[in-house]
């Protein structure tokens, strides 16, 4: 008959020998997550080094997903007022009566719906891009910018009928025709700003979700 090799002192040594590997194992994964937390910041800056950059693509993207959007909503706002006013009677003649508190609600409102459509907007484009989310919000707003000079000027030189900016609704009337008004500039120069910050706002939270993602394949 043959014995096993090695006694119970054996199966011991063993077993101290496999724990003794354990904790080698365990002390060698400890130092790779401090190395992975000390280098993440160097791989995320060589990806970008590569890969990041304002992208105009993203961005177009991004400028259409806010103008989409500043249209729903003002479309949806829209109908909601016309709805009020048809079934309430004095709803509208109050809305008559007061027709600068009026006004001053509806730029609040355009304000808002412009800052939510570009924060949209700037979010499409930084989740897009990955890195630079100020960047691709600045390019979101800056795709708003060209397409609304190249179509006042087609407005302006084409006639009324081909004045598309009045039919989206998103920029104030009489800020940028020849009634030019002090309340129609203001109400643009707001729009512009707020258009910018929610684009930037929105490119960064956009951009961080990749950095989440970073975290998670880094194992951290």
């Amino acid at each position: 008959m043959s014995s096993s090799v090695g006694g119970p002192g054996a199966e011991d040594n063993r077993t101290r020998g496999d724990d003794g590997q354990h904790d080698a194992e365990r002390g060698q994964y400890g130092a790779n997550s401090d190395t992975l937390a000390n280098d993440r910041q160097s791989v995320v800056a060589r990806e970008k080094a590569e890969f990041g950059g304002m992208k105009f693509g993203s961005a177009f993207f991004g400028w259409l997903t806010a103008t989409g959007l500043a249209v729903l909503l003002l479309g949806i706002l829209s109908g909601i007022g016309v709805g009020v006013a048809a079934t309430n009677g004095d709803a509208k003649n109050a809305a008559e009566d007061n027709a600068t508190t009026t006004t001053i609600v509806s730029a609040i409102v355009l304000l808002v719906v412009v800052f939510i459509a570009y924060f949209a907007g700037g979010y499409v484009a930084g989740r897009m891009a990955r890195f630079n989310g100020i960047r691709q919000g600045v390019a979101v707003w800056l795709w708003a910018v060209i397409v609304t000079v190249i179509l006042a000027i087609i407005g302006l030189i084409a006639g009324s009928q081909f004045d598309v900016l009045s039919k989206l609704g998103t920029i104030p009337s009489g800020s940028i025709d020849g009634n030019m008004t002090a309340g129609g500039i203001i109400s643009l120069v707001l729009v512009v700003i707020l258009a910018l910050v929610g684009a930037i706002l929105g490119g960064l939270t956009g951009m961080r979700y990749h950095r989440k993602v970073d975290k998670v394949g880094l194992g951290l």
